[in-house]
């Protein structure tokens, strides 16, 4: 698994943590870090992630409920919210990294810890967010 895998998987486990104890990013990153030491490339991934999307939260679910027709942010599980929010600021944010290629990673750690259909719910719902924020397919999809 290379280090932005890692990174990402990371950051669900942290943007978990912080919504299920309300506490700040930065202290959900503290101490992560501090339980599972991880490599510095993808730490520094991870690190912005969390804070990202802890930044933009309330732009992301404004894009993510868009993007949701008939879901409410409140009724999808913590880990799919988390993944959606995770994806839709890479998608946002990240435009060095090709758009498939983020939506497949979230659709990756969808399948790894959500449940059995949630993998489709996030692709369909990333896809779409991608395709609001114009960020076309490009040659290295």
């Amino acid at each position: 698994m290379g280090s932005r895998s890692m990174a990402r998987e990371a950051a669900l486990q942290m943007l978990y943590a912080r919504e299920a104890t309300a506490v700040a990013g930065e202290r959900v990153i503290f101490d992560y870090w501090r339980e599972m030491p991880g490599d510095a490339e993808g730490r520094a991934y991870a690190d912005k992630l969390v804070l990202g999307v802890e930044k933009d939260v309330e732009t992301l679910d404004a894009r993510i409920t868009g993007a949701s027709t008939n879901w409410r942010l409140e009724r999808m599980t913590r880990v799919d919210r988390n993944l959606l929010r995770l994806g839709a600021w890479e998608i946002l944010n990240e435009l060095d990294v090709p758009r498939a290629v983020i939506i497949d990673e979230v659709v990756e750690l969808a399948k790894r810890f959500s449940t059995e259909d949630s993998h489709a719910f996030v692709n369909g719902v990333l896809d779409r967010i991608a395709e609001d924020a114009g960020r076309q397919n490009d040659s290295r999809d």
